[in-house]
């Protein structure tokens, strides 16, 4: 399933980012606001579900998801029902038998709540606070950790340090604070992730490939 989440991209980010929500249950782990939740089997599990985040994303076209200039504010709204699509299709993979609901479940909050911010101004329901559930929650600030710091086909990323600068400046307006407070405690794991698992020239390579392809078949 993770092979539809994120065409175009390379599977490091996908490799990265469960890496980034894993560390950064593990620190939490040791807070009393999380530790009820956050088990080691709850922490594998979201591990394994943290590269479907982006899996509606195989529901929007490839003109406007690989658009590289800014977009209009139709193609925003296109770009938004992303994470409807993505609950949509586990939704329907939860309908088959044998399937492991636990991981379905984390899976679902994953993809329809990780675009939500603490402040009720992300998307798709304007959930705030503890309202977004806590996979969510994690999934933002890795995947935001991820945007920022990778290079792009038409902007290069940001220094570790300027990405957990600009993370913590949105401390409780985007991000859960005291999930921002752990992120600045293990930031050096992240750093290590990130380099471990950074991608290279080919994948740059490829990704560009592949936005030709999928804009010049685009109707």
């Amino acid at each position: 399933m993770a092979s539809l989440a994120e065409p175009g991209e390379a599977a490091n980010h996908l490799l990265r980012t469960q890496r980034y929500v894993r560390a950064l249950a593990r620190k939490l782990k040791t807070s009393p606001a999380f530790a009820e939740l956050l088990s080691e089997e709850y922490i594998d599990t979201l591990f394994q579900a943290a590269p479907l985040h982006d899996i509606g994303n195989a529901g929007i076209p490839d003109r406007i998801l690989l658009k590289p200039g800014a977009l209009t504010a139709d193609e925003l709204d296109i770009i938004k029902t992303h994470p409807v699509i993505g609950r949509n299709t586990i939704d329907q993979i939860r309908k088959n038998a044998g399937v492991d609901m636990a991981f379905l479940n984390v899976a679902r909050e994953i993809v329809y709540s990780h675009q939500e911010r603490w402040d009720g101004s992300g998307y798709p329901q304007a959930l705030a606070g503890d309202r977004i559930p806590v996979a969510a929650r994690l999934m933002a600030i890795a995947d935001a950790y991820d945007a920022l710091t990778n290079r792009r086909v038409y902007r290069e990323g940001v220094p570790h340090d300027v990405a957990v600068q600009q993370i913590f400046q949105q401390r409780a307006s985007h991000f859960d604070p005291d999930m921002v407070d752990a992120f600045i405690e293990i930031q050096d794991e992240f750093l290590t992730i990130a380099q471990r698992y950074a991608d290279t020239e080919g994948d740059l390579q490829n990704k560009i490939e592949y936005m030709a392809t999928a804009i010049a078949e685009s109707p």
